[in-house]
């Protein structure tokens, strides 16, 4: 019996106090390695047709540095340990802030002359979303829509009850409506109406969005999009981006943000769509969104394009228009930023 006791009592020396062997160091480290990796970020700056030629080269560079900054910001979350959920509203928040990007600062003009702005945020493993639409006075929308989910009882709040939400909350930060103004977006407002009295519709102007969809280290994702909608819209036009399944969509699979045409991503359940093919039938990541927008979309009269991120970290960016501003960090840490079809 002595020997038996003699070697319980060394396997509890060994354990510790609380009855646990003490992890090898160098395994720690690689556990904690390849938590980091299974880390993915990808973003947005909407889906449009911008030809190559018009593009100056000093635009080009700062539209990529934009780019840059929000992936960076967002990755940073990701980097220490932060929730996929986190990462996006990060991400976002950059992207709104640059005039670049039809979103926050950059968001077109409306056929009054003003701006209506529409975000949403979806957590996937929770299935929480928020979401807001026709805001005139809030600098980060995706910031309200976060807010929606976490300290309301509701998903969607529009116009003037969203304006009221924001008004009881001291962390949403308010501008004047004509803080959004841009020299640029004005030019393509007056360009969009002379086009609509001749019958003509303005290239581009269903497009332009931000977007992101984040995986963090617990294998959570979660998407976000937000957007100044289309150029000269009429009538309290919402479009795609504030729409849970349309523009936004993120479960334990898959995560989707949308920008194009929102009245086709609307009535295809674009967002979800990926999703439901990667989940119920199997699909891989990259063929739903080939199907879905590079297909269904098209037959249907739309055009645009999507990113899209699953749980093991692969990343689907199609699109059919002649741009698509985006960016990514993919869980081996290889990094990338695009406009064109490169």
């Amino acid at each position: 019996m002595r020997p038996i006791v003699f070697l319980l009592a060394l396997s509890a020396a060994v354990a510790g106090p609380a009855g646990a062997i003490p992890e090898d160091p160098a395994l720690a480290e690689t556990k904690s390695h390849d938590e980091a990796a299974r880390t993915a970020l990808v973003i947005h700056g909407g889906a449009g047709h911008v030809p190559r030629e018009s593009l100056s080269a000093e635009a080009e560079r700062a539209a990529r540095a934009d780019l840059e900054r929000a992936l960076d910001a967002g990755h940073a979350v990701l980097a220490k340990g932060g929730a996929a959920l986190d990462a996006v509203h990060a991400a976002i928040v950059v992207l709104e802030d640059s005039p670049r990007f039809n979103a926050g600062k950059g968001a077109v003009f409306n056929a009054e002359g003003g701006h209506e702005l529409d975000a949403s945020i979806m957590e996937g493993h929770t299935r929480r979303a928020g979401a807001v639409a026709g805001v005139t006075t809030v600098r980060s929308p995706v910031t309200l829509a976060r807010a929606v989910m976490e300290h309301s009882p509701h998903v969607m709040l529009a116009g003037d009850g969203a304006e009221a939400f924001a008004d009881e909350r001291s962390d949403i930060e308010r501008v004047p409506n004509d803080w959004f103004d841009t020299d640029n977006r004005r030019r393509a407002l007056e360009a969009a109406q002379r086009q609509a009295s001749l019958g003509v519709p303005a290239p581009g102007a269903y497009f332009g969005t931000v977007g992101a969809v984040a995986l963090d280290r617990n294998g959570h994702i979660a998407a976000a999009t937000s957007t100044g909608g289309m150029t000269n819209k009429k009538w309290g036009r919402i479009g795609d981006a504030p729409v849970i399944g349309a523009g936004t969509w993120a479960d334990d699979r898959c995560g989707v943000s949308g920008t194009g045409w929102g009245e086709y991503y609307i009535t295809n359940a674009v967002a979800h769509d990926i999703c439901a093919r990667v989940a119920y039938r199997g699909d891989s990541l990259e063929a739903a969104a080939e199907e879905v927008v590079n297909r269904i979309v098209p037959e249907a009269g739309g055009d645009g394009g999507a990113i899209a991120l699953d749980r093991d970290g692969n990343i689907a960016m199609p699109f059919n228009t002649g741009t698509m501003y985006r960016a990514w960090i993919r869980p081996d840490g290889s990094r990338g930023v695009a406009i064109f079809e490169e």
